[in-house]
């Protein structure tokens, strides 16, 4: 590692780990190029110790998909088995993702004995291609009977195998789906590669009609910006909260949090450098092209952002930066918190979601052009796109639905639960014109910004601003997904969104084909169909601010969903009619659907459950005595002013005491009355977890809050050094 032996100490006396790049053969500070992609397994690495046609061949699948054969497989295990050998890797496994959220991985030695019993190194194309993890502990949401504990991974050779390194060890990770044995999707990875495939084939066939017959595949692209926080971990430690739900279910809001907005971009403080140092070190070996890394607008909130990529690629890479946030933020004395809220009273994190479309050429096709022709294709994909999250916006809700999640939605610091989709002035009109027919070509034109300072050049200025209120806004050459949570895995709401426009793509293509001579269709037949969709789906578009209840009242009157929590918007998936395309595109039958609703509320209930848990255990355990210790002093310390000689004084000192005292036995009933409707359980007593879910949203939970708010007005009158837990200034500051 290049972690340096010095040390310093930061304000908050824990001690600065600190980190320089790593140094190459010449003993000077590699640059980036250097070390970037050294552990992946990449078409440069294998171009080294594979033949030619090999790599070609591996090369095509990567990119278009198709089969690998056994005995391509044997040359390709033998290849990276020595490679990984000569980078000291032990062992392998094949890296999964099931419904957890998370990741999974068993983990197999290279170890293996010939026949003469000697110890060898094997590594076979059959151990590459396929392993079988117990698939009983995973969710599967009735695919399964828990006593079948049979399931299957299988290589995904479109996204490359890499080495995981530790200061404990290496081991080569292989990319894989999850399926049970009867070969059903357990995993969020296989409905991502079934959208791709979906979405090339329908996109491949609209810029057909369109002319374009050289294209043979087109793929969706995607730079997931990930927000996040970092807190002392000797304090965070202290939190049983923060330990076991991620999120801090009690605590007051401090006095100073992000009013002064002195935070955002502001200077990254010296031990959280190099904490970005050394997660960035490791990412870049990994191949993940992190690109941006700021303050972000919370004290205590960071973001890191990477470069576009393949949306399978970006999403495997994006649960490799959660994992090394944790990880690494660990080695610097810090708590990484993905939650999307962990903190009351301040900004939660999301997780941006760019998404965007790439032909075979390389052309994003959301990017618009110089020609006619150019915009024509940017504008027919545009109108697919709206077609899409139109027809399809309550699943798309259902897709980012979680219980963090719903602290943010639509809680003016996040997109709200309306599914909407912004553009901007300059699309606006363009579309507008194209529905009154005042235009037949649109240019997509770009504005000047004119600064008014004579020594300045003009700035070009982005067919579109940025609206951060909007939860599908158009930045330019992409949309952004904005309402995915923070600790959500990307694949998910990415094969939702894909099979989203694939949908509306098809139904373009319909239109199209239906005025297509000779395969081709002229473009003022294309400008008619536009014009439809345009017309079609002009419900969806809004150019205001999302937050505000003038939208929410207007969204009611066009007649768009408004899904308060997780358990509402759930619900959609059991609507056939609702998730017909998911079916069409093959992306998720109708038996994973089911499933995927169980297993979805089921992780709602349990993720609730574990707050309300530690927000009663934390109550009864340190809330309730070190109050009720308070108030024995305060009583006790009345008591002995009473009887002091001095009269004046002491009959003063005695009155604030007094009414110290009644303020923390009033906060101390209230909280006692909380508390026992809480620990009550009625809202639980319920046959289904459908039904426990929709109780626990509407009648639990405003409960705790109420025991919540009871419990941060006593932390404001407990003094802090008899407060049993670290308050929230404690944790949001002093980390310099």
């Amino acid at each position: 590692m290049a972690t340096s032996d010095k040390t310093t100490t930061s304000f908050s006396a824990v001690p600065v780990r600190t980190f320089d790049r790593p140094r190459n053969t010449a003993g000077h500070l590699a640059r980036v190029t250097e070390y970037f992609g050294t552990n992946v397994f990449d078409l440069k690495a294998m171009a080294k110790r594979l033949a030619s046609q090999d790599v070609e061949t591996l090369s095509r699948v990567m990119k278009f998909g198709g089969k690998i054969d056994a005995s391509l497989a044997e040359r390709i295990a033998s290849a990276v088995k020595e490679w990984a050998i000569e980078k000291g890797a032990t062992h392998y496994c094949h890296w999964f993702q099931p419904q957890t959220g998370t990741t999974a991985e068993k983990h197999d030695a290279f170890l293996w004995f010939d026949k003469q019993g000697n110890p060898i190194e094997r590594f076979t194309g059959s151990e590459l291609l396929q392993s079988e993890p117990d698939a009983s502990s995973f969710p599967s949401g009735g695919l399964r009977a828990t006593f079948e504990a049979r399931g299957y991974t299988g290589w995904d050779p479109s996204s490359p195998m890499f080495i995981m390194e530790s200061e404990n060890g290496r081991t080569v990770y292989i990319p894989s789906v999850f399926i049970s044995y009867h070969g059903e999707a357990l995993d969020f990875k296989t409905p991502l590669l079934r959208s791709n495939e979906a979405f090339s084939r329908e996109a491949t066939k609209t810029l057909q009609l369109l002319g374009e017959k050289d294209i043979v595949a087109v793929t969706t692209t995607v730079g997931a910006e990930q927000e996040f926080f970092l807190v002392d971990s000797e304090k965070a430690r202290l939190r049983p909260d923060l330990r076991l739900s991620g999120r801090s279910v009690l605590g007051r809001k401090p006095p100073k949090g992000q009013e002064l907005e002195d935070h955002y971009f502001g200077h990254i403080p010296s031990r959280v450098q190099a904490f970005f140092n050394e997660f960035e070190v490791e990412s870049y070996k990994l191949g993940i092209p992190v690109k941006t890394r700021h303050n972000e607008v919370a004290p205590g909130q960071f973001e890191i952002a990477p470069i576009f990529e393949g949306s399978n690629i970006a999403s495997d890479h994006n649960q490799l930066v959660m994992k090394l946030l944790k990880s690494t933020a660990a080695k610097h004395g810090f708590m990484a918190l993905l939650h999307e809220k962990p903190f009351a009273g301040v900004n939660g994190s999301g997780k941006h979601v760019n998404w965007s479309m790439s032909d075979s050429t390389g052309r994003n096709l959301l990017d618009p052009g110089h020609t006619p022709h150019e915009n024509i294709v940017f504008l027919t994909f545009l109108c697919a796109t709206l077609q899409g999250i139109s027809d399809n916006a309550d699943v798309l809700r259902a897709s980012i639905a979680t219980s963090g999640n719903d602290h943010r939605l639509g809680a003016n610091e996040a997109p709200p639960a309306i599914i909407s989709a912004f553009l901007g002035n300059t699309l606006d009109k363009i579309l507008n014109a194209l529905e009154s027919g005042t235009t037949k070509n649109v240019p997509a034109e770009r504005a000047l910004i004119d600064l008014g300072v004579s020594q300045l050049q003009h700035v070009a200025k982005d067919n579109t601003d940025r609206n951060r209120t909007s939860p599908f806004a158009f930045t330019g050459n992409k949309f952004e997904f904005r309402a995915v949570g923070s600790s959500a895995p990307v694949n998910y709401p990415t094969a939702i969104l894909n099979a989203a426009v694939t949908d509306g793509l098809s139904k373009l293509n319909a239109k199209l084909e239906a005025r297509a001579k000779g395969g081709v269709v002229a473009p003022e037949s294309i400008l008619d169909v536009l014009k439809e969709i345009i017309v079609a789906t002009k419900a969806i578009r809004f150019e205001g601010n999302g937050y505000s209840q003038e939208w929410r009242d207007e969204a009611a009157r066009r007649g768009l969903s408004n899904f308060p929590n997780t358990p509402a918007a759930l619900q959609v998936y059991a609507d056939e009619k609702k998730t017909r395309f998911l079916r069409e595109t093959k992306t998720l039958s109708a038996e994973d659907l089911q499933a995927r609703l169980s297993i979805q509320q089921e992780r709602y209930v349990k993720q609730r459950l574990i707050e309300v848990t530690c927000a009663i255990e934390m109550v009864q355990s340190s809330v309730l005595p070190a109050s009720m210790r308070y108030l024995g002093e305060l009583v006790s310390l009345s008591k002995d002013a009473q009887t002091l000689s001095i009269t004046s004084p002491a009959q003063k000192m005695a009155t604030d005491v007094g009414t110290l005292s009644n303020r923390v036995q009033t906060a101390l009933t209230t909280l006692m009355t909380t508390y026992e409707k809480v620990t009550a359980g009625d809202a639980l007593e319920h046959e289904n977890v459908a039904k426990t879910a929709v109780a626990i949203a509407a009648q639990l939970l405003p409960k705790v809050e109420d025991m919540r708010e009871a419990v941060d007005e006593l932390e404001a009158l407990v003094p802090t050094g008899k407060w049993p837990f670290p308050k929230y200034q404690d944790m949001l500051f002093g980390i310099e």
